[in-house]
Parts: structure tokens; sequence; C-alpha cells
């Protein structure tokens, strides 16, 4: 019950719904109250910050400074395992195996398989629980591994989480003090880091799915807003969300001793 309210709020406060929401209200003072100066205000500050966190320059500079965190993970360390966290996904049996994973499922399930491939005799850890009347989170992106060429054997299933925070409680029990390297989406990867090492666990930091783009773009991809765009200023505000809520619960301490 918790779990499904924290998620309801959080999605709510997105900007995509927090400011339809604010057009709404303003659209209301508008059409049925006096309030004629409060909804202009409303609706017009609401259309502006939606134009600006749709538009390149301002949604990466946004999220560039949780991506910048960790560079891509290159190295050869001993570990006996890749641990992919869960993230957005469906399962249908008729589609290819890739099409059930959703937005930073996919590249967080082939760069571990990258890296797996990198570090033999390893093996690769999926977490995430199971949603309605579906596959598990875990279940459905290790298909996707064993499509790209992962042995079942070398496939380890934690379906029980629902959150990074279980994530790495369900993690701790399987590794011990054992370094390993841990893949998540560039941007939630400061956040993870710091659940993993307040379970005395000694991740490697590998992030994924990078978003925030640096290198040169055509002008029209900078000056139109987008909703590929909209969503990097989504991720931002989602995990700057995320570690709020990390502070306000207590773990402000349990920052990682390689940041």
């Amino acid at each position: 019950m918790l779990f499904n309210l924290k998620k309801f709020i959080g999605n709510l406060l997105m900007p995509l719904p927090a400011l339809l929401l604010l057009m709404g209200l303003a659209l209301l003072l508008l059409w049925f109250t006096r309030w004629q100066k409060s909804g202009k205000a409303i609706l017009s500050l609401s259309w502006l910050f939606l134009l600006l966190l749709s538009l390149q320059p301002v949604a990466d500079r946004l999220l560039r400074p949780l991506e910048s965190t960790y560079a891509t993970y290159r190295g050869s360390d001993r570990v006996d395992y890749v641990v992919v966290l869960g993230g957005g996904y469906t399962f249908n049996p008729d589609w290819a195996p890739s099409s059930n994973l959703i937005g930073n499922s996919l590249p967080r399930v082939t760069e571990g398989v990258r890296l797996y491939l990198s570090h033999p005799g390893s093996k690769m850890v999926f977490t995430g629980a199971r949603g309605a009347k579906t596959l598990s989170n875990a279940e459905t992106a290790a298909r996707v591994a064993e499509s790209l060429g992962v042995p079942h054997s070398d496939i380890v299933i934690l379906d029980r989480p629902l959150d990074t925070e279980q994530e790495a409680a369900q993690v701790a029990n399987l590794v011990g003090e054992k370094p390993f390297i841990l893949v998540t989406s560039a941007n939630h990867l400061p956040r993870a880091m710091r659940f993993f090492t307040a379970q005395g666990l000694h991740p490697i930091p590998a992030p994924a799915n990078q978003m925030a783009i640096s290198s040169p773009l055509n002008i029209w991809d900078r000056v139109m807003p987008s909703s590929t765009f909209l969503g990097h200023s989504e991720r931002a505000v989602y995990e700057t969300l995320g570690s709020l809520w990390q502070q306000l619960k207590g773990d402000r301490d349990a920052t990682p001793d390689s940041q």
C-alpha cells in the first residue's frame, strides 16, 4: 500500500501531469470564477515551464549533473556477479523479447550483457518484482539476456524487490562482502549507490542508458520542443525527488566511498 502510494504521488509530481493539473486549475479559474488574473498567470507559467522542459538545452542541463557522476565502466575487476537493476517492462509472449523492456530497461540489460561477456566466469543477476498478471521484471530481463546468448545457468533472478532499497537488501543476501558490478541508468546510479553502500556492500558503478546529449545537434533539434527531451526533464525531476525522499528517510549519510 505504501509502495503504491509513493509511486502515485511521485508520478503526480512529474512535470507533465503536474503542469497539466495546473493548466486545468487555471482553466477552472478562467471559466468559473472571477480570479481572471490568477488564472491567466497560472496558465501562462505552466505553458512556459512545459515549453522550457521540452527543449534540449534545458532538459539535458538538468539531467547531465546526475549522469556525469560515474564514467562508463571499462575496468577489469575480478567479480563474480554483474547485477542489473529492474526498470520499466511489460510482457507479451508474441513480441520479440527485447520489446518487453520499456524505456530504461533495455539499455541496462545490454550493458549488463557486455560486462558479463568481458568478465568470464561471472553470473548475471536480475532484480524486480512481478507486475499484474505477468512475469516478473527480473524474469523478463533475464529472457532478453538469454536471447542475446547468456546461458540460463549463468543467470540469477531476484524477483521479490519492489524498489531500489529492496533490491539492495536482496543483493546483499546473495553477494555478501564481495565486490560486484552494479548496472543501472546513469541518472539513477548515484541514488542506487547510496542504497547499496548503506547495506555494507561494495558495488562497482557501471552506468547505462546515458541520455543527456553533449555532442553537436542540428539547430532544429535544439530549438524545437520534443517529448523526448521532456522525458529527460522528467528523469531529472524523478531522481531529484527520489534523493530528497532518501534524505528524509535518514539515508543522507549513505554515500558511496568511490563517489
